[in-house]
């Protein structure tokens, strides 16, 4: 009798080895276990908590100043955490101070960049203190034979994806990227996104975009993500535009082919031997 449960046995659960997300929880009844209620709860926690974690573009200004990297450190048109999620349109923008920050480098820079990186919490900055310092010296691994001129690295503190334009057309950048923490699901409160723009310039939408998402450990490696935005950086360069025109058709390498071999290609598109 003390062995007993009142949960039924999950005929599933070698599944659930195989992925995060949350099926085959089994139950207890007409409910869930226990311990599968417990889980959710937690990991809601934990996305909100992300959600409302202050951003400390300080750490990651020094972290980047070691490897040599200059930063600038801006502010959006949101004033604090509560008026940055009510108000999206003020995430989009730069507060006055940081406009006039931003153009007086500028002015010292009239030649503009070629490439300008932006850093912002976004909807998590777990996913910013986590990942963006080592990606970003994977990319600047990556990048380091195409010489492109930078910009100082800009971090934004209440920034979403499109104050990158905004930056983007002051600095008279050619493209800009910006890492953002995204919005945290249950299994992924620290996932990064990347978001690539050629031209950027403010009112832009998200068609001249190109996305790359759920950077971190659990997903997509830095080293493959950083492969994949090099890859649409030179398309971009060569065909001068962004967004849904330009298809990520990167070659990567996959775990093995035939003979336990390292392949080429695009999982998505059909093989061009076939």
């Amino acid at each position: 009798m003390k062995d007993r449960t009142p949960a039924t046995e999950n005929p599933w659960q070698q599944l659930r080895n195989l992925t995060p997300a949350r099926i085959a929880l089994g139950r207890a009844g007409t409910s869930l276990p226990t311990g599968a209620q417990l889980d959710f709860q937690f990991a809601h926690a934990q996305a909100r908590d992300a959600v409302h974690l202050p951003f400390e573009p300080e750490t990651l200004a020094g972290q980047l100043a070691a490897r040599g990297r200059e930063t600038l450190l801006l502010h959006s048109a949101a004033g604090d955490r509560d008026q940055y999620l009510q108000r999206p349109d003020l995430g989009r923008r730069l507060d006055d101070a940081s406009a006039r920050l931003l153009d007086e480098h500028a002015a010292t820079h009239p030649e503009g960049y070629d490439l300008a990186i932006v850093v912002a919490d976004g909807l998590s900055a777990l996913a910013i203190h986590r990942h963006a310092a080592p990606f970003l010296q994977r990319l600047d691994e990556q990048m380091a034979g195409d010489g492109w001129s930078l910009a100082p690295i800009v971090l934004v503190r209440q920034g979403r994806v499109a104050v990158a334009d905004e930056i983007g057309e002051r600095l008279k950048a050619k493209m800009t990227v910006i890492l953002i923490g995204e919005r945290p699901g249950l299994s992924s409160p620290d996932s990064l996104g990347l978001y690539f723009t050629y031209g950027p310039r403010v009112g832009l939408t998200d068609a001249w975009r190109n996305c790359i998402s759920n950077v971190r450990l659990e997903g997509l490696s830095y080293g493959m993500a950083a492969h994949r935005l090099l890859y649409l950086m030179r398309e971009a360069c060569r065909r001068q535009l962004s967004g849904v025109n330009l298809k990520d058709e990167a070659e990567m390498h996959s775990l093995e082919g035939e003979g336990g071999a390292p392949t080429r290609g695009n999982f998505l598109l059909p093989s061009l031997d076939t």
